[in-house]
């Protein structure tokens, strides 16, 4: 519990003080956008070595 508040800590203070509308909320929405793939990435590959996919065709 403590790396989540940590990590959430760091990304509002990232986004503090920040003067463009435009450039905050897309800095905000990739970064949102960059966790989702990140987590979609991962959930194929356990998905993949649970089932017993072969990874290569030797």
């Amino acid at each position: 519990m403590e790396k989540i508040t940590l990590v959430k800590e760091i990304y509002i203070e990232a986004f503090r003080n920040w003067k463009s509308y435009i450039l905050e909320h897309y800095f905000k929405v990739f970064s949102w956008l960059c966790f989702v793939l990140i987590a979609f990435a991962m959930y194929a590959l356990i998905y993949r070595v649970s089932t017993g996919f072969t990874f290569s065709n030797l």
